[in-house]
């Protein structure tokens, strides 16, 4: 599977576009479309075309950690999870409970999970609620 070009927009609207590096929420460095790891450090700038190039190698990341941990999916399926490892990462969707619940075949219990994860510490934030309400929606479609 590949992700498609409507949750490539899906997440780049969520992320938006920053070509300066910042602290996002959880004070992690980030640049361009919610791009980590340690090419983004503090003062660094780059271009939209170089956000583009970040962002194709960030999903490819993710859409091989998809395939070897989540097993048969739909194409929602697939993308919703790929949204969502972008944001919380790798790690995070491995250990979640969502995706022991999708594996286990527990969908509407799997699209439920995405609400839980909208928060920065303790602090809920109304972009990853609305964010999580989209990324559930597409893993129902």
């Amino acid at each position: 599977m590949k992700i498609s070009q409507r949750d490539s927009d899906l997440i780049k609207s969520f992320e938006g576009l920053r070509l300066k590096a910042y602290l996002c929420p959880a004070s992690v460095w980030t640049i361009g479309y919610g791009s980590t790891g340690p090419h983004v450090r503090q003062g660094v700038f780059i271009t939209e075309v170089k956000a583009e190039a970040l962002l194709r190698q960030d999903l490819a990341r993710f859409e091989r950690g998809v395939e070897a941990m989540a097993g048969p999916c739909t194409q929602g399926q697939y993308e919703a999870l790929i949204s969502f490892a972008f944001n919380v990462g790798i790690s995070a969707l491995q250990a979640s409970t969502l995706l022991k619940r999708h594996k286990e075949g527990a969908h509407e219990q799997a699209a439920d999970q995405f609400l839980r994860w909208n928060k920065a510490g303790k602090l809920v934030l109304p972009g990853l609620t609305r964010r999580r309400a989209a990324e559930r929606k597409l893993y129902l479609s």
